[in-house]
């Protein structure tokens, strides 16, 4: 088969001990990514199988259609939104979903309160600069770090990822504090943490706010900017879910107001992000690229799957597909 890894941003999977699951298989790797509808056609026209790395490009029923040798498209991880299934199994390519693991997100995120509370990125930079114990060469900006002991966390949502991180708090002495679905406060409670009284509460009460949702056509844009009003002037919001979960500007305009004091962000709404994006701008931002799974372990248990389920689609024996029906059709 004739295959594409698209968004291999950093050349990694040719690097993976599961690479060699592809060999007998023409594979063509793409580092840069491509947004037009046609540039895009004109690169996967060729290609029996496409690997998706995660969602870093949509499959349109415009683009589908434009794709007549394609088969099969194999996700790494879940599909989640970016591809049109409909249209998918309309044109009979199947759609083989992969696994994932909830421990680097989760890690992460745990890495970024730490680095945003403690101030670390900016005191790290400063120091090459020959600052010694300065945050910033802004009076208002160059205060200490904090602790999280003694501090509350607070979780929009209770799952893998919220599980995880909420063990992490427990460690480092901080009150958890879980707002989300009835079963999410539930399983929080079951677990020996809190449930917030309400969403309000939960954005009033915590000193660091993360959001582990799930982006669905019911959770974009749920968090207002309403909410982030709500929050401590020294508070910090932390995003590794989905940049989407967010209202459209919110975020930004609190930031400049003062409520939250802090941002700690690893999505974003377009990605790659530009480096004229004005989160970037905002001081009191520490954002990183999206590399919530973007790790050896993680990338060794992500393609593994996908190429897995390449080889059983190539040997006849189609394995993990999320659209059977479309099997029937060439």
């Amino acid at each position: 088969m004739k295959i594409a890894i698209l968004d291999d941003y950093q050349d990694a999977a040719r690097r993976l001990a599961c690479y060699p699951l592809l060999d007998g298989h023409e594979v063509k790797v793409f580092q840069s990514s491509t947004r037009g509808l046609g540039q895009l056609a004109i690169r996967l026209a060729p290609f029996d199988a496409v690997v998706l790395i995660r969602e870093r490009t949509a499959l349109s029923a415009a683009l589908l259609a434009k794709l007549p040798n394609l088969k099969l498209i194999s996700q790494t991880g879940k599909v989640s939104g970016h591809i049109d299934v409909a249209a998918a199994t309309a044109r009979g390519i199947a759609i083989a979903e992969g696994t994932g693991s909830p421990v680097a997100p989760a890690e992460l995120t745990w890495a970024l309160i730490m680095a945003a509370s403690r101030k670390i990125v900016p005191y790290a930079t400063n120091l090459k600069e020959g600052l010694w114990q300065t945050a910033s060469t802004n009076p208002v900006l160059n205060g200490v770090g904090r602790v999280l002991h003694g501090r509350t966390l607070g979780l929009w949502s209770y799952g893998k990822i919220g599980k995880l991180v909420a063990g992490y708090a427990r460690a480092f002495g901080m009150r958890v504090v879980v707002w989300g679905s009835e079963a999410s406060r539930q399983a929080a409670i079951a677990d020996g943490f809190e449930a917030a009284p309400s969403r309000e509460a939960l954005f009033e009460m915590a000193d660091v706010l993360s959001l582990h949702l799930r982006l669905a056509d019911t959770t974009r844009g749920i968090v207002t900017a309403s909410d982030l009003a709500r929050m401590k002037p020294d508070a910090l919001f932390v995003n590794t879910s989905r940049a989407e979960l967010v209202a459209d500007g919110a975020l930004e305009s609190a930031l400049k107001k003062g409520h939250p004091g802090m941002a700690a962000l690893d999505v974003f709404t377009s990605e790659p992000l530009g480096p004229d994006s004005p989160l970037l701008r905002i001081p009191t931002v520490l954002a990183t690229p999206h590399i919530g799974y973007v790790e050896q372990d993680s990338y060794e248990l992500y393609f593994r799957a996908a190429f897995e389920n390449i080889v059983q689609f190539a040997q006849g024996t189609p394995t993990n597909i999320l659209n059977p029906e479309a099997l029937g059709k060439r």
